[in-house]
């Protein structure tokens, strides 16, 4: 099985409309030619983009007969982790307002949310936040430009990324949300020694 398309469709503009179905193609293409059986996609409108795909290229119920004993992978292949070059800002605070943006939603009651014209669940903030801390924590966790990731510098985009946030997704949907209390937890996860396990576990403890 192969992994979702995360765009969804864009109803007001025509051209990223059509930007976003190239994109689709091009990961299912990709996935039907490594040999998976199926996919999936974030929205019901990108179906049919998908299965266009699949049916052209595996005429075939599945490709179990494709294997790939040349890939082999170890343990410690699986566990190694590192920052790798370039951090830049712009990643950095990419990274904050998309947790952000997707913490105060789940907050809120809201499980999956379409970010920058992307259809995101809980791994995406799970992955943004994630690499704030391990850029912290490392001492490879230092931006193209020289300066450390600290802690202090987070703090100090986290709330210019909260403007941009409530900029971003407009009144309506800021009232529905709970950002301020998504940048607080935020703050406090990313401040904490210890790596948690998952960001929803204390946000289950505030979910109204």
């Amino acid at each position: 099985m192969g992994g979702m398309a995360a765009q969804i469709p864009i109803k007001n503009d025509p051209v990223a409309h059509e930007k976003a179905l190239d994109k689709v193609r091009s990961d299912k293409l990709r996935e039907v030619t490594d040999g998976f059986d199926g996919t999936w996609v974030a929205h019901p409108g990108l179906v049919a983009t998908a299965k266009e795909v699949f049916d052209r290229e595996m005429p075939t119920p599945n490709q179990i007969s494709r294997q790939r004993d040349d890939v082999q992978s170890t343990a410690a292949d699986l566990t190694k982790f590192e920052p790798r070059s370039p951090i830049t800002e712009v990643g950095l605070r990419m990274n904050i307002n998309i947790t952000l943006q997707y913490m105060g939603a789940w907050i809120a009651g809201v499980g999956c949310v379409p970010i920058f014209n992307l259809m995101e669940d809980a791994a995406t903030a799970e992955i943004s936040r994630a690499q704030i801390w391990h850029w912290i924590h490392s001492p490879k966790g230092i931006l193209e430009d020289g300066r450390k990731v600290t802690i202090e510098l987070f703090r100090t985009l986290l709330p210019q990324e909260l403007e941009a946030v409530h900029q971003e997704i407009g009144e309506v949907r800021w009232a529905a949300g709970k950002y301020q209390e998504a940048a607080v937890m935020f703050d406090q996860l990313t401040a904490a020694d210890d790596f948690a396990e998952f960001l929803t576990l204390p946000a289950y403890e505030v979910i109204p």
